[in-house]
């Protein structure tokens, strides 16, 4: 059936979103129909797949040399048949869910009348259910492959031998699930052939935040918590003991090619065997600033671990080489050149390919336990830079948006939000207390007037991202939302009239769901975390159960329409806007590494994995918080900046050139003054 819920509307996206009708080349790591694979394939080959800061519909869009112009008449047609396919027309990939028989076993309580509520350990254990099928309809159909099709039952690689892709992101979620026989095989799959020695080029974010940060997350849980998944081979004295930790050394070896620029600034890809930097094949040739500064978490923890301050060095350097540039505010556009350390455009968002360059700002912070006070400082700023240019309102319900300016702080609001941005409140909070408890914070004399107005902030954009649920048939929300609001939008500084009441109305007509706007285009679901990871953040930090409450909904609503008939597990979804809705042919590793252990821990007792003790990675890898010791430093300060943020140098250079312009005005009037006097008989 359709479903009439959020205003619906066709149309192209604006290229400034870095997006287009058709999907990227495998920028997400959905595995198309033929045509769409071909399609790609035709135009280039090199594009890496399964980028998680990229919305789905990424596509770069590049200069074609004149003789090649008769390819794009081609490219059209082949554009038009691969569409029809993706909207599902004719194509093979995209399928009509199948009823699942929920009467009995596993998953019977999703057909039980109403009755007593679960409990939160039976709900946690649901969440483990989910978890279980998922990974036996892997091991079962696609064991070592690096994505996994379920509707289809097979997988692919990534590379020739393959990264482990799926296997080494979902370690720590097997350990904190106490998985143990899971555990064994996948440590027994990297024991005996996980070999990152390979001629292949490899995203140098998404190898990091999931590969090296699956492999230390894995060796930290393994080592500090010897009762989560208890295995003899990494047991303290065992041969296998440092099996994670060495992995990780090799790989991250590897990835520091990717740093070897003139700015420092990390080239987009690497290639593992040579150890060559490779600038992007897109966006002229930048890489995104999201993915080059979001590399610290893990880094850092390895020079921790291991005494190598070139890890550290390495990242740190390219958040000098960042600040450096002296934006306004703290704002920084999507794209950065590797080879001078200067921004691509104007592009301001905290979706994606901006998304976590904040996130790893207060979590550099805390990551050192409060001793690296620079992080703190340009976390505020960039805070407080949202807040004046990119907050505003919806027009009939007042939800609170956190918006994007394509063309620069002084261009216009687009009133958009990718599902990426929803990582955005659960930080906040996080910023806010520094990840202890509310009542904590307050009893610790660390509450005030900025953070009771950070977490007032954090409460409503979680409202908001919720919606994005609540709006839709299938109760799961699309990649991208529009919004109606006011013109001229309004700001945090005018503030909403009314705030809105948490969305929770069932029915199609409730008046708050005109505010979002749905395209078709943008109406699919990836399995994404943020919303739950959110979720998870707000129930610990401020203990409302409404958020756990949310959580289960948005869970059910996985089960209900993504999980296909059988034993293949869980996959991904065309439309979220119909029931029964299409199906992608595609698990995304986070499913496994961060949106079931987000679920998981959100119904688990809050002494599991304490906020206050550990940093969670933009993958949901585990690490600890630790001080500085070995020798590990802050190497780097700051530029002097004015009470508005900008650059001394920089208002020097205004005063100046003010200055100069006034001495020359003055001087031109005293020549015309002369003149006039020597015109007179």
């Amino acid at each position: 059936m359709s479903f009439s819920g959020a205003r619906i509307v066709n149309g192209h996206r604006n290229q400034q979103d870095g997006t287009s009708v058709w999907p990227g080349a495998g920028s997400n790591g959905y595995s198309r129909s033929n045509i769409g694979a071909k399609l790609d394939g035709y135009f280039d080959k090199r594009e890496l797949p399964m980028y998680k800061d990229k919305p789905y519909n990424y596509s770069s869009s590049r200069r074609r040399p004149s003789w090649q112009k008769w390819r794009f008449t081609l490219g059209l047609l082949l554009l038009l048949g691969a569409l029809l396919y993706w909207v599902g027309i004719f194509s093979p990939t995209s399928t009509k869910a199948k009823v699942k028989d929920t009467s009995k076993g596993t998953w019977s309580w999703l057909s039980k009348p109403a009755g007593p509520r679960l409990d939160w350990d039976e709900r946690r254990e649901k969440v483990k259910d989910a978890f279980t099928l998922s990974w036996a309809g892997y091991e079962k159909y696609a064991w070592g492959q690096d994505q996994y099709h379920p509707t289809s039952k097979k997988g692919t690689q990534m590379t020739p031998n393959g990264m482990g892709w799926i296997i080494v992101d979902a370690l720590d979620t097997l350990m904190i699930m106490n998985l143990t026989t899971q555990l064994k095989h996948a440590r027994e799959w990297i024991t005996t052939s996980l070999n990152y020695d390979q001629d292949q080029e490899v995203n140098t974010f998404e190898t990091t935040i999931r590969m090296l940060g699956g492999l230390l997350s894995a060796h930290y849980l393994s080592t500090e918590f010897p009762d989560m998944a208890p295995l003899a081979d990494d047991d303290q004295g065992a041969p296998g003991e440092d099996l994670y930790l060495e992995k990780a050394t090799d790989l991250a070896d590897r990835l520091l090619g990717a740093f070897d620029s003139e700015s420092g600034v990390p080239y987009a890809s690497v290639n593992l065997k040579t150890l060559k930097g490779i600038r992007s094949h897109a966006d002229d040739g930048a890489s995104s600033t999201a993915e080059a500064t979001s590399l610290q978490l893990e880094f850092k923890y390895l020079a921790m671990l291991t005494g190598e301050k070139d890890y550290w060095e390495k990242v740190e350097k390219v958040m000098k080489v960042v600040d450096d540039n002296g934006e306004e505010d703290g704002l920084v556009p999507i794209f950065i050149y590797a080879h001078d350390g200067t921004f691509r455009g104007q592009n301001i968002r905290l979706g994606s390919r901006g998304d976590s360059y904040y996130e790893y700002l207060i979590k550099q912070y805390l990551q050192t336990s409060g001793e690296e006070p620079i992080y703190l400082d340009l976390w505020n700023q960039a805070l407080t830079g949202v807040r004046k240019h990119l907050i505003t309102y919806s027009k009939k319900s007042h939800f609170t948006i956190l918006a994007e300016r394509p063309n620069g702080l002084k261009s216009d609001l687009q009133p958009k939000m990718d599902h990426l941005v929803c990582f955005m409140p659960g930080t906040i909070a996080l910023g806010a207390t520094g990840g202890k408890t509310l009542t904590e914070a307050k009893e610790a004399g660390k509450w005030g007037k900025k953070e009771q107005s950070d977490l007032n902030l954090a409460i409503e954009l979680t409202k908001t991202c919720w919606g994005m649920y609540k709006t839709t048939a299938t109760g799961l929300a699309p990649e991208i939302t529009f919004f109606e609001i006011d013109n001229p939008p309004r700001s945090e500084a005018d503030g909403p009239s009314t705030p809105p009441a948490d969305p929770v109305a069932a029915d199609a007509s409730a008046e708050w769901k005109d505010d979002y706007v749905i395209k078709h285009q943008d109406a699919h679901n990836l399995q994404r975390p943020e919303t739950v990871e959110t979720l998870f953040y707000m129930w610990r930090i401020t203990g409302d159960e409404k958020y756990r409450e949310w959580g289960w909904e948005m869970f059910t609503s996985f089960v209900n329409y993504t999980k296909l008939e059988g034993d293949a597990g869980f996959t991904s979804v065309a439309n979220v806007l119909n029931v029964p809705p299409k199906l992608r042919d595609n698990m995304e590793s986070f499913w496994l590494a961060e949106t079931l252990k987000y679920f998981y821990l959100l119904f688990s007792p809050v002494d599991l994995l304490p906020l206050d003790s550990i940093v969670i990675n933009t993958e949901a890898h585990i690490f600890p918080r630790f001080k500085l010791i070995r020798g590990l430093k802050t190497g780097w300060e700051r530029k002097p900046r004015d009470k508005d943020g900008r650059l001394v140098v920089e208002v020097e250079k205004k005063s100046v050139e003010g200055t100069k312009q006034e001495a020359d005005a003055e001087t031109k009037k005293e020549e015309e003054v002369k003149t006039r006097k020597a015109e007179v008989p």
